[in-house]
């Protein structure tokens, strides 16, 4: 099946590792291509609707307004999907600016502020992390 053509720019391959249900949501484990283990919270209703279980084939989706960024890994964080990679490109604009980022399986982008660019020293060839809340994760069928 192709990728759907949607207006969210990050879409990463995974299959299904888990689920674990509860009254009206429920947490998916998505182990992606490149090896990284997110969670998406999505609800039974979706669950039930895309027919997920272990081993389904689904893309993780996040809207790069979604996709914070760090400089390294941030312990001690209800955030539970941070995704290190290499920036590749950062297009800087009047107020935001656009961040590619190179990860195992993939590649992410996130629009971010052009202060952060500058205070994180995000140009390409550093080091960052995708930080993206499982509630910001959204879950297709591939």
């Amino acid at each position: 099946m192709s990728t759907p053509a949607l207006s969210i720019r990050n879409q990463l391959s995974g299959t299904v590792a888990g689920i674990t249900a509860g009254t009206v949501m429920a947490t998916v484990r998505v182990r992606l291509s490149g090896g990284q283990v997110v969670t998406a919270a999505i609800t039974l209703d979706a669950v039930a609707d895309l027919g997920l279980a272990e081993g389904s084939a689904v893309l993780a989706l996040a809207k790069s307004t979604e996709i914070a960024l760090a400089a390294g890994p941030v312990p001690g964080l209800s955030i539970r999907n941070q995704l290190p990679g290499t920036v590749t490109e950062v297009t800087v604009g009047g107020a935001m600016a656009t961040v590619r980022l190179a990860v195992p399986g993939g590649e992410l982008t996130s629009a971010v502020t052009r202060e952060a660019v500058a205070e994180l020293g995000l140009a390409a060839g550093a080091s960052a992390v995708a930080l993206i809340k499982s509630t910001e994760l959204s879950l297709a069928l591939a």
